[in-house]
């Protein structure tokens, strides 16, 4: 895009996934480089537009509808959120969900969110443009959220009295938003039965490791999500594990919409031999970059990585590097399907624009966007199954089968 002829030519090689993601953790799933700031500082809407025949006809004809606006217009006018909301609805004219322009307001928490620090109530959710509704994905463990009841599956119909559907899944982010100790109340339809919740905005603490050992000296390490420190987090769990004698290993994935990439590419590198390609990433320019192993094998032993259709982005870049350099056997459904990098780009003025950068491919090449991962074993969960986030292991056919894998290997 025309922005980036503004970017220092240096940026910060963090990858990070997200489904919509502001300070309550809303998200649309999407993989993204954080980069530096741009040389030019942004005093008005003219200067995104400009440089080019297009860009001053872009400028022209939003100065002559400020000039209207100015002679015409009843009440006052925020030169401020012309701004910016010019520039969203420039951004949005791609039609692209992962590309999104972030006011300057909204930065530094979304920024902040992204990096695993979240104040809010604590849920994934995305647009279902096929009903045009707005659906939770997930609550987050321990979260307000699933403090107060709300379940995978429940349509948002409004926030604080205000009812949004799919194409308004931004305002409703904004809506739900807010200071540590204030309160939303969330409309809900579940199943034929409309909900109604009051919750409380807190400090969100996110603990994206669980482990434990299985029978016959299986480890389990579940990843719900990659943010800073996972990796380091993932290897200490499955240093204590190992301390215990497991001498296998199941890598559950299922309802991971992914993170930051770096940690992906660090838990892949324990696992794959040094030198290997891990990721494969391709830009407009068909330019391909190439991630490889740099360090010697921590974890040498069988494993089962378990998969699902929520696990996307950065689960579906560690199962397809595990899948196609053999390191591991996949388990369970076709993932999501989500293969496009965004990189967030920061102005000087403080506002971001997260922006479709890159397509990222496995190691055999194998295209994600759109497809996902299939596991080498499919393995579907019982129709008795009301909630996929929390299943009982005797209902778990997904992990038996791991587990059945395992102890024949």
């Amino acid at each position: 895009m025309e922005e980036e002829r503004y970017l220092k030519k240096q940026r910060i090689y963090k990858t990070i996934m997200l489904v919509i993601l502001t300070v309550f953790l809303t998200f649309i799933i999407t993989t993204m480089y954080m980069a530096n700031k741009y040389n030019l500082n942004q005093t008005n809407i003219s200067t995104l537009f400009n440089n080019s025949s297009k860009g001053d006809s872009i400028s022209n004809s939003i100065n002559n509808i400020k000039k209207v606006l100015e002679n015409y217009y009843l009440n006052d006018i925020d030169e401020e959120k012309l701004k910016d909301g010019a520039i969203q609805g420039y951004v949005s004219a791609l039609n692209d969900p992962y590309t999104v322009y972030i006011p300057k307001e909204e930065m530094e928490e979304y920024t902040a969110s992204l990096m695993g620090n979240y104040v809010g109530i604590g849920i994934y959710m995305g647009a279902n443009s096929e009903k045009n509704t707005i659906e939770v994905i997930m609550p987050i463990k321990g979260s307000p959220a699933e403090q107060a009841g709300i379940l995978p599956g429940d349509t948002i119909i409004s926030v604080d009295g205000i009812k949004y559907t799919a194409e308004n899944v931004d305002i409703a982010a904004d809506a739900i938003k807010g200071k540590v100790g204030s309160t939303v109340k969330l409309e809900i339809l579940r199943a034929q039965e409309i909900k109604s919740f009051e919750i409380m905005r807190k400090k969100v603490v996110i603990n994206p490791i669980e482990s434990k050992i299985i029978e016959n000296n299986i480890g389990y390490i579940q990843i719900t999500s990659f943010d800073e420190e996972t990796a380091e987090s993932f290897k200490l769990k499955f240093e204590e594990l190992k301390n215990q004698g497991i001498t296998s290993l199941i890598i559950d994935l299922r309802n991971n919409g992914g993170g930051l990439v770096d940690e992906t590419l660090k838990i892949a590198d324990y696992i794959v031999p040094k030198g290997k390609e891990l990721l494969v990433t391709i830009n407009k320019d068909k330019k391909e970059e190439i991630q490889k192993a740099e360090h010697d094998v921590l974890i040498d032993m069988e494993i089962v990585v378990l998969v699902n259709e929520n696990s996307a982005s950065s689960s579906e870049i560690l199962a397809g590097a595990l899948q196609d350099l053999d390191e591991a056997t996949i388990v369970g459904v076709t993932t999501y399907g989500k293969g496009v990098i965004q990189e967030l780009l920061s102005f000087k003025d403080g506002s971001g624009l997260k922006v479709t950068t890159h397509e990222y491919y496995t190691p055999k090449r194998n295209k994600i966007n759109g497809i996902g991962i299939q596991p080498d074993e499919i393995v579907k969960l019982p129709q008795t199954v009301e909630n996929i986030l929390y299943v009982k292991d005797y209902e778990d056919t997904q992990l038996q089968k791991a587990i059945e894998i395992l102890n024949i290997k």
